[in-house]
């Protein structure tokens, strides 16, 4: 009996150590790699499209002379709210980070002034709010005082495919605009910035 037993413990230490040996050999390898590396591993969209995309669009708002003919006209920067940038792909594309990347540059570029987007405004308007109330009456921030937009920023991304058994290209247009909230005039309407990728299948048997 206890010979049995031993024998059975041995066999369960062995399988143990062999699934143990399994899952160390099946284990990921990760390496860390510069962010400005460019990885296609699927041919989708990723980083490198955003990059590349959000620095061509963002270059040419920053330097089109209607923001500058703006400011002369009226004394001041224009007042820019974000508004959507649409995914029309046949993807999965999270747009706001293009949307955000805009934002960021043209803040730090002093050419425009933002205002809080649509979400965020709700939750500033909460806590300005609740100031009301629990603040003292020498630091709560008045209500009313909101500057309004002249102009929003909006967006999308749209794709074009065309495939065969073991060949495909995917075409990504990107385009973005500014629109007078109060006329809907555009102020700037970024060309459509095209990334194409031709994406081959390898043969399995």
């Amino acid at each position: 009996m206890k010979k049995n037993l031993v024998l059975l413990l041995s066999a369960c230490a062995a399988c143990f150590l062999g699934a143990s040996c399994a899952t160390t050999s099946s284990s990921s390898n990760v390496k860390r790699i510069s962010a400005e590396t460019n990885v296609d591993l699927s041919g989708y969209w990723n980083d490198t499209d955003v990059r590349i995309v959000a620095e061509t669009l963002i270059n040419e708002c920053m330097n089109a002379s209607a923001i500058s003919s703006f400011k002369a006209a009226n004394g001041k920067p224009p007042v820019v709210i974000l508004g959507t940038f649409a995914n029309k792909s046949d993807e999965h594309i999270d747009t706001s980070i293009i949307a955000k990347k805009f934002e960021i540059a043209l803040i730090n570029s002093g050419k425009v002034d933002f205002v809080a987007s649509a979400t965020e405004r709700s939750e500033v308007r909460e806590e300005r709010a609740d100031q009301q109330i629990n603040a003292s009456e020498e630091t709560a921030k008045h209500v009313g005082n909101e500057l309004g937009a002249d102009f929003m920023l909006i967006g999308s991304v749209k794709t074009i495919v065309d495939m065969t058994e073991k060949k495909m290209t995917r075409t990504y247009y990107v385009t973005a605009e500014m629109i007078n909230i109060e006329n809907n005039k555009k102020l700037w309407a970024g060309e459509d910035h095209s990334i194409k990728k031709y994406i081959t299948k390898s043969s399995t048997r």
